[in-house]
């Protein structure tokens, strides 16, 4: 389906973007709606018929397990609910360990890069596949920035998609500015990539800015969209015409004249980069195919797309093969130790870039830091100007087991067992904050009002 120009849908910016002139649809962040009502601002959204698309960052079906069935359940239940057309996810892992490795579960609080190997295909495909079957809609996967690559990687980035592609029917969310991301971090050239996926099962594209330090390029969706990201989005566009075109913000939220700005930008950007009309249509450029040689004895077990024209979206007419036996395992135990070594310190795998993941690691640890302080800002609050310090020093030992609640209540009961905060004052109130959020069960009406009580009794 036709989508057009979109913005992704955030709470800050919420009025903002329901005052944009020219807005057809919106992305919303799915993790972040709940599943039986929508805020106020999308459904006043969907009254004027800005379709709204929900995009998942949990799922990891990349990952070496198969996709946890709740996480599943709650996508599709907001698919459901938002009337989506379709919804979208990240060909990325998220979490490693548990009991294909018998070790404890880690969660990277990120979107971190499978390696593009057969072995890590096959695990992908699977994953897909089980997805598709469990959503009411179509799914479509988003290409993600990296800092890190995996050493003995068999694919180039446009094969594996293409691969991706041809045996799931899965439909691709391409990011130009995650292209231009690994380009500057990993030396992969956009156009290459472009002539080499599938533009034609393209279902829309991200544009989002990001800023370059040290030579490394840090995808962070809170500085202004970058020439070079335009001129990534021009290469796709001169090959074909994509059904939809999104700008992403997630921090640092402008005033809604800069969006409106960037978003005129994007729009300028496409009627550049259009074939001329005597050209004739869009054309879609053609794909270079792996070599049958390269592509190992996997390749013969990956199944064709579907023949009854529903390729793109989820339909298949063909069973799919097994996932190879121990093709789980090794890529557990390979995310595993990868993972460990960000969160948690243990020694760098084999053949990896140890700059690189100490870049990595200093990345996910600032990330957990600015999470946290959005999800409980008043950790920050009764810390002060110790919270980022005291935070990163926690989180440079103690990787991430839950989510990022979990994780702000298990960094306040270290503080309180360290003894901190120093200020007896702020202590309590620590305490108490502590105390309020660790029950297995929600403090009743009455007790919060006791709570709130003793809080403002504290603060005197």
């Amino acid at each position: 389906m036709e989508l057009g120009i979109g913005i992704g849908w955030r709470p800050e910016i919420a009025a903002e973007v329901e005052s944009l002139s020219g807005i057809d649809w919106v992305e919303a962040v799915a993790e972040n709606l709940c599943a039986d009502h929508l805020p106020d601002s999308l459904v006043r959204l969907r009254e004027r018929g800005v379709t709204v698309v929900p995009h998942g960052v949990a799922l990891g079906l990349g990952g070496a397990d198969r996709p946890d069935p709740d996480r599943l359940a709650g996508l599709a239940a907001r698919a459901e609910l938002l009337g989506a057309p379709l919804v979208t996810e990240h060909i990325a892992f998220v979490r490693a360990g548990g009991p294909l490795t018998a070790s404890p579960r880690l969660e990277a609080g990120h979107l971190l890069p499978v390696p593009r190997t057969w072995d890590a295909l096959d695990v992908l495909c699977e994953n897909v596949r089980i997805a598709q079957d469990s959503l009411p809609v179509p799914l479509a996967l988003e290409n993600i920035a990296a800092l890190i690559t995996w050493p003995g990687e068999e694919l180039t980035e446009g094969q594996f998609l293409a691969e991706l592609v041809e045996r799931t029917g899965v439909r691709l969310l391409i990011d130009v500015a995650n292209l231009h991301t690994n380009h500057v971090n990993l030396g992969q050239d956009p156009a290459k990539a472009l002539d080499e996926l599938p533009v034609e099962a393209i279902a829309y594209v991200h544009v989002a800015g990001g800023v370059e330090k040290n030579g490394v390029w840090h995808d962070t969706h809170a500085h202004p969209v970058s020439e070079p990201v335009l001129e990534v989005l021009a290469e796709l566009r001169s090959r074909v015409d994509p059904p939809g075109v999104l700008l992403e913000r997630d921090d640092a939220f402008p005033p809604g004249a800069e969006l409106a700005g960037e978003l005129d930008a994007i729009r300028a950007t496409l009627r550049k980069a259009a074939p001329s009309a005597d050209a004739g249509p869009d054309r879609a450029a053609p794909r270079k195919a792996v070599p049958s040689a390269d592509r190992g004895p996997l390749s013969s077990r990956a199944p064709g797309p579907a023949s009854d024209g529903s390729a793109g979206t989820g339909a298949r007419t063909t069973a799919p093969a097994p996932v190879p036996a121990g093709t789980r395992d090794r890529t557990a135990v390979a995310q595993t130790a990868l993972l460990s070594a960000l969160v948690a310190g243990t020694p760098a795998p084999e053949g990896f870039d140890h700059r690189r993941l100490r870049v990595q690691s200093r990345a996910l640890a600032a990330k957990r830091a600015d999470v946290v302080a959005k999800v409980a800002p008043e950790l920050p609050e009764i810390l002060g100007d110790g919270y980022r310090a005291a935070f990163l020093a926690y989180a440079g030992s103690r990787p991430m087991s839950g989510g990022y609640r979990r994780d702000a209540l298990d960094f306040a009961e270290h503080v309180l067992i360290a003894g901190g905060p120093a200020d007896p004052v702020a202590r309590r109130r620590l305490t108490y904050w502590w105390q309020d959020r660790s029950g297995a069960r929600p403090p009743r009406r009455t007790t919060r009002l006791v709570r709130a009580a003793r809080a403002v009794l504290v603060g005197k």
